[in-house]
């Protein structure tokens, strides 16, 4: 007889995004968006606190690296090219204060609308080029 699966999990811990400048981007992360810093290596990442999670900013190509067989941490290599997303959760008025916020320090929102089912968005580009969002969390029914 097969054991039954545990329960789905019941929330994102930390996602990642890959960056091709790691000072630009932690710059941006901290002096744009406000981020604390928690854990940072240079010139392989940065990690930031935010809310209950954390996100965490990589130079891809130091984490192709495999770790050496004696590493306290042994984290296999995850690398990866290209542009990345994430989304921050976020009020429709903290919404409109993210976009001034974010237009007043010239940069430039690629879409701000509604969803078909209700909610904001605004996504922008972090130094990087990721796709970054502020959204609603009601564009998903929460």
């Amino acid at each position: 007889m097969t054991e039954a699966p545990p329960p789905g999990p019941s929330a994102i811990l930390e996602t990642a995004l890959y960056v091709s400048d790691l000072a630009a981007a932690e710059r941006f992360y901290t002096e744009t968006l406000g981020l604390p810093v928690i854990v940072k290596v240079e010139g392989r990442h940065v990690f930031f606190r935010c809310g209950n999670a954390v996100l965490l900013l990589f130079n891809a190509e130091a984490t192709k690296v495999p770790p050496p067989p004696d590493a306290r941490l042994p984290v296999p290599p995850h690398g990866m090219t290209g542009q990345g997303h994430a989304c921050f959760s976020a009020t429709a008025d903290e919404i409109g204060r993210w976009k001034a916020h974010l237009e007043g320090r010239g940069i430039a929102i690629e879409a701000d609308f509604e969803w078909p089912k209700g909610g904001r968005s605004i996504y922008f580009r972090d130094p990087s080029g990721n796709s970054i969002e502020f959204a609603e969390p009601r564009i998903w029914g929460f």
